[in-house]
């Protein structure tokens, strides 16, 4: 698949979260204190989303996301208000990170998985509305990220009398996701983005241990997720693009999975339909390049630039990384991005605001020498 300039993903792209401003931090927690209304915080946040869009078409950016501003967590939000989820309270993290833990919540499935009536529309359009000549790109938890959360990481899933067959399950949840795909693309949206880190996480040797030994039969679970997507898929109009963003953990510039994508790669790159892989690549809990030979019309987004610290890569550092990855993927497919969004939880990295706008300055700078 060649890849034009006005097609996502783009030479110099993102994943999605931006840190959030303070003054808006400050509401949100005005909010949750009482001392504002749910309307007053949407206004502080539509002022915020704004600024962002102004500064992300000022660095050069060809496809604009509102910062997910507006959420607690990058999956949680859009999980717990589809129908049939409910977000609980939890005593610690679903997974451990490596130092901080985010504060805990966890969602479980209590009845019929669907769509429903969902707020991230409004959001969507809201940003749709200021996006101008750039696109408007929507993020959202994967699939598969539903399934992981309650049935493979919680360790006291018992299932509804509808999901005793795990297979109308995963129906359901492919079925509500294809009535996402649709609702997005009605009122707009032709670059949906879906972010998942069951993939890091089954990348992992120690998780991938820990999970056999609890009785799952990894391989079979990967061919499910895969087969999910690609159901999701099948509602895709032709001119809509949907990605996915492969994750390790980002939470206060840290992390929870680590190891090269060499245990899914056959399965994931060699049977998703999706139309572009964001993959970490910026440091060695990556692992190399090889698993890309199994990479077929997808496009990949190499994520060699991290979004967890301020320091700024070396330019030719990241252009010879983008040699070495040309070896198994056509450079015609590569484009370049941070690893990772810079908030994917509210609290975001440990970096400026400064520093997010230096390091999309450089990946943009390498992208038109690379991509001439």
């Amino acid at each position: 698949m060649a890849n034009t300039e006005n097609r996502p993903p783009f030479r110099y792209d993102i994943v999605g979260s931006f840190l959030r401003p303070a003054a808006l931090k400050e509401k949100r927690e005005a909010f949750a204190s009482g001392k504002i209304t749910a309307q007053e915080l949407e206004e502080a946040e539509d002022a915020a989303i704004r600024e962002l869009v102004a500064k992300e078409k000022e660095v050069g950016l060809k496809a604009v996301t509102d910062g997910e501003f507006r959420r607690r967590y990058w999956h949680l939000d859009f999980l717990a208000a589809l129908e049939g989820i409910e977000e609980i309270g939890a005593e610690h993290w679903s997974v451990a990170f490596k130092g901080a833990q985010p504060k805990a919540a966890t969602v479980k499935i209590s009845g019929k998985v669907d769509f429903g009536s969902h707020p991230f529309l409004a959001h969507f359009r809201y940003l749709q509305s200021l996006a101008g000549d750039a696109l408007a790109k929507m993020t959202i938890p994967s699939p598969s990220m539903l399934h992981l959360i309650c049935c493979v990481r919680a360790t006291d899933y018992a299932p509804i009398e509808r999901y005793q067959d795990e297979a109308v399950l995963f129906e359901d949840i492919a079925l509500a996701y294809q009535k996402a795909v649709r609702a997005f693309y009605e009122a707009g949206c032709r670059y949906l983005q879906l972010d998942d880190t069951s993939w890091g996480e089954f990348c992992d040797p120690e998780k991938r241990k820990a999970y056999e030994a609890r009785g799952f039969d990894l391989e079979k679970i990967e061919r499910a997720y895969v087969a999910m997507i690609n159901r999701t898929l099948e509602a895709k109009p032709a001119d809509m693009t949907i990605t996915m963003h492969i994750c390790r953990g980002n939470f206060r510039s840290t992390w929870f999975s680590s190891g090269g994508y060499e245990p899914v790669a056959e399965i994931l790159f060699g049977g998703c339909h999706i139309d572009g892989f964001f993959l970490e690549y910026d440091s060695d809990r990556a692992g190399g390049f090889e698993p890309l030979q199994h990479i077929r019309e997808q496009r990949v987004v190499l994520g060699l630039v991290t979004s967890k610290t301020a320091e700024l890569e070396d330019e030719d550092a990241v252009k010879r990384r983008i040699e070495e990855a040309a070896k198994y993927v056509p450079l015609e497919q590569l484009c370049l991005s941070p690893q990772c969004g810079f908030s994917s939880t509210e609290e975001g990295n440990i970096l400026t605001e400064e520093d997010q706008w230096e390091k999309l300055r450089l990946i943009r700078k390498i992208a038109e020498s690379v991509w001439q």
